[in-house]
């Protein structure tokens, strides 16, 4: 618990600092594009389409899921995955690239991944604002369950932090960790599921797809949105979720403190 409180207070003594250097990075980012930051939502919007496409009108040939939209089912789980994805794929590899930048000055290491986190939600933060709207332009009225997520936002959140403060650690020490993790992505977002339904899989096979912690990210989403369903309704599965990110969180702040002041020697 020690080393968690360390890197907690970390983040909280340098909120703003995260904020400044998370704006400046999505801008500098796009400082030589014509369409500037326009490139974080047209990229997105471009792959929903295309996915829509693909396995909404291609494969499922416009059938909804569950007697919602398909556009809508699928939307709902995109748009957390474009967040996530970039978020750890990004955040994985944080500490490795800005070494040679702050080794030379006294910097709080452990705001990196937090700084890349804070970087990509602002493009998560509109996406989910039209996500909404698109929510209600189909009917779907808001209700009480909207609430819920606060709740689902929280977790994303706490989840990022450990999942990147554990992987920039480990891929600082071992670079093949990142090729692997990035490869890994790839997998779990036909995995998770995000652009399929698992209604038809037999019930051990969507036990194993929901060992996966982004499934229940994704799935609280729609839950809130579109299914009107308590995230306590299936508590073992929240206390599994928990349960993990919490200890993800404990060993990556363990290592984080334990190798931080050898960092260098990797480059």
């Amino acid at each position: 618990m020690i080393q968690i409180t360390q890197v907690i207070k970390e983040q909280l003594f340098n909120f703003n600092l995260i904020f400044r250097l998370a704006f400046y990075e999505v801008k500098g980012q796009y400082l030589m594009h014509y369409l500037g930051v326009f490139w974080q939502f047209l990229n997105p919007l471009v792959q929903i389409f295309v996915y829509w496409f693909i396995f909404g009108m291609g494969i499922r040939g416009g059938h909804p899921v569950n007697g919602i939209p398909y556009f809508v089912w699928l939307i709902s789980g995109l748009i957390p995955w474009f967040f996530i994805n970039p978020s750890i794929t990004q955040g994985s590899n944080s500490v490795y690239s800005k070494l040679n930048l702050v080794s030379k000055m006294k910097f709080p290491v452990s705001i990196l991944p937090s700084v890349t986190i804070i970087g990509n939600s602002f493009q998560f933060l509109v996406m989910l604002l039209l996500l909404i709207i698109i929510v209600l332009l189909n009917g779907i009225h808001p209700n009480i369950f909207f609430i819920q997520l606060v709740y689902y936002m929280f977790c994303l959140y706490v989840f990022l932090f450990s999942f990147t403060l554990f992987f920039s650690t480990f891929s600082t020490i071992v670079r093949d960790f990142q090729a692997l993790l990035q490869t890994t992505m790839k997998m779990l977002f036909f995995m998770t599921p995000i652009v399929w339904s698992t209604d038809k899989l037999p019930g051990i096979y969507q036990n194993l797809l929901m060992l996966n912690p982004i499934y229940y990210l994704v799935d609280g989403f729609r839950k809130s949105l579109l299914f009107n369903t308590w995230f306590y309704e299936d508590w073992a599965y929240t206390l599994y979720f928990w349960a993990l990110t919490l200890v993800i969180l404990f060993i990556g702040a363990a290592l984080h403190l334990k190798f931080r002041k050898n960092f260098f020697d990797y480059l």
